[in-house]
């Protein structure tokens, strides 16, 4: 009776060995192309809004195993924001949760026929207790730079309105701007 005994947990324990030898699974977010269709917004930029004023910089990376986009934003006005980018396969989409002191913002999309990524979701202003259907969209240009574009649906009309317009431009092919250096000089 010790002999089975015996040999059954030989064999365990070469089968758990070998388990161990097989290499993991692919990473998806690796492997599969859509988790890399938000991948032309990395970088560090220098942002204008529509009228060219400098509107501060963001710094967009990857993490968790290329699984999730993070963006840090520090404004001329030295406000910060924060936003979490990733594919979420349970809704076949793309989708940003964004938070900061003035606005949180949730929403989801996908890139368009022209390369374009559209997400659309709702804008809430914490501690107003108000919010609003929320759409933005991010496009890559010819020159490098990023066209990043937000607009608000008025709840009383229906109309939507522009929120925000900004060139993102790459910080190494933008010229001298002080306001940016000293920006990123303290950036965390």
């Amino acid at each position: 009776m010790i002999k089975p005994v015996l040999a059954a947990a030989g064999l365990l324990a070469l089968s758990g060995t070998a388990l161990a030898q097989q290499a993991p699974p692919p990473n998806p977010c690796e492997t599969e192309a859509i988790y890399g269709h938000f991948d032309f917004w990395l970088g560090d930029w220098n942002v204008y809004a529509q009228n060219g004023q400098f509107a501060g910089v963001n710094r967009i990376t990857k993490t968790e195993n290329d699984c999730l986009i993070r963006e840090s934003w520090r404004s001329a006005n030295n406000t910060t924001g924060f936003s979490m980018n990733f594919y979420d396969a349970g809704q076949e989409a793309w989708r940003q949760v964004w938070v900061s002191l003035g606005a949180q913002i949730d929403y989801i999309g996908s890139l368009d026929e022209e390369g374009t990524m559209r997400l659309e979701g709702e804008i809430v202003y914490p501690g107003q207790g108000t919010r609003a259907p929320f759409r933005g969209s991010w496009a890559l240009q010819d020159n490098g730079e990023v066209i990043q574009s937000f607009h608000q649906q008025n709840a009383e009309t229906g109309e939507w309105s522009v929120w925000f317009i900004g060139r993102y431009v790459p910080v190494e092919a933008d010229g001298e701007n002080d306001a940016a250096d000293a920006l990123w000089a303290n950036f965390d």
